[in-house]
């Protein structure tokens, strides 16, 4: 009597275990965040469209600074009217021009040379801009460059209660219960292939896991660029298995994550 006991309870917790497989993000295996950083015009052109045709919606991180801000204000509340996601990725985009690489760094905006107080007023600012643009108060963040120190003080700690989470750039993808929701990890995308693309949502699906694509160019705009094609495949596959796949604004599969994690960070 006490094996056929244990032995049921065995296929129940089974049986409990692969329903959260299917169910765990908003009753689908897995989610997909598509976030677009830098302001580009493309994201204007070939991104939102191409969402829009299919019901899809994105995450685009801003920054006041970029000529593709600027220039288009009435086009970005036009975006966050139609449902997309409008994040801060600071208001100048400051990145550490002392590591290896980044000669590139404008010397006004390097982020080695910057105090926490100035960081913390950049990113303030540039939440009251989007504000203007959307008339939301929650945000997400995006780590410019992934750099998340000024000196030695991690500065998202400094800002988190003005955030539901930050996005980074250390490629993972995470199940619910394993998030670090100060610096959730992300996928950059430089002339991958749909294939490719479409590969790591099978991962996500296998693992149940939130995965998070970082785009910049999308059919050019910027060095870091994905062709036009690849980007429509993989927004073709999303939409086909939609009833495995969620696909969703960063700030709503984050803030699912919280409410339907056994833990959270």
């Amino acid at each position: 009597m006490k094996t056929l006991l244990t032995l049921a309870a065995f296929v129940l917790s089974c049986s409990l275990g692969m329903g959260q497989a299917k169910t765990g993000w908003n009753g689908r295996k897995c989610a997909v965040v598509l976030t677009y950083d830098d302001a580009l015009d493309v994201h204007l052109t070939n991104v939102v469209p191409a969402l829009d045709s299919l019901g899809l919606k994105g995450t685009f991180y801003l920054s006041g600074y970029f000529p593709g801000y600027a220039n288009n204000i009435d086009r970005w509340r036009a975006v966050a009217r139609k449902g997309h996601e409008l994040g801060n990725h600071t208001l100048f985009h400051p990145c550490a021009g002392n590591q290896p690489g980044r000669e590139w760094v404008n010397p006004a905006n390097d982020l080695s040379k910057y105090s926490p107080q100035r960081m913390v007023d950049e990113i303030g600012m540039m939440n009251v801009l989007l504000q203007t643009l959307d008339g939301k108060t929650e945000r997400t963040f995006a780590y410019p460059c992934g750099d998340t120190k000024v000196g030695d003080t991690d500065y998202y700690k400094l800002v988190d209660t003005k955030f539901v989470a930050a996005r980074g750039v250390r490629s993972e993808m995470k199940p619910l219960g394993q998030l670090n929701y100060a610096d959730i990890g992300s996928y950059a995308i430089v002339g991958q292939t749909g294939e490719q693309l479409i590969e790591l949502v099978k991962q996500a699906q296998a693992s149940n896991s939130l995965l998070v694509f970082l785009f910049h160019g999308v059919g050019g705009g910027h060095s870091m660029n994905v062709a036009v094609p690849a980007h429509a495949k993989l927004l073709r596959y999303l939409k086909q298995h939609e009833s495995e796949i969620w696909t969703a604004p960063f700030i709503d599969a984050v803030k699912y994550a919280k409410t339907h994690s056994p833990t959270t960070r």
